[in-house]
């Protein structure tokens, strides 16, 4: 079943990157997408562990670990989102800015 929930979730995440490059191909580097969002989610799930050890350090057993439970949530989001393959086109170097016909260089780790 997680192996399920993290396929769906990888789809999602490519299927909204998709959305937007579409809807914005010149505006939108995708990887600095990918980074910012890997920023923010890392700030989330470090703010779920400091309040999962709050509630520990008070004693509220469940608090504590619906907290934790999410900050693993979030680490595993972390771990989607750091593996999606974005295409960086540029990272070639061989792209030449007056070309209409730009060659498929494939997904490139981002």
């Amino acid at each position: 079943m997680t192996q399920l929930h993290d396929l769906r979730l990888r789809l999602l995440v490519q299927q909204e990157s998709e959305l937007i490059a579409a809807s914005q191909p010149d505006e939108l580097d995708l990887s600095v997408v990918q980074a910012r969002c890997l920023c923010w989610l890392a700030l989330l799930a470090e703010s779920h562990e400091e309040q999962a050890t709050d509630a520990e350090r008070r004693s509220d057993t469940e608090q504590a670990m619906g907290w934790f439970a999410d900050s693993m949530r979030l680490r595993d989001v972390i771990n989607v989102v750091s593996s999606i393959e974005i295409p960086l086109p540029a990272a070639s170097g061989e792209i030449d800015d007056s070309s209409e016909d730009l060659p498929d260089w494939g997904p490139l780790a981002a």
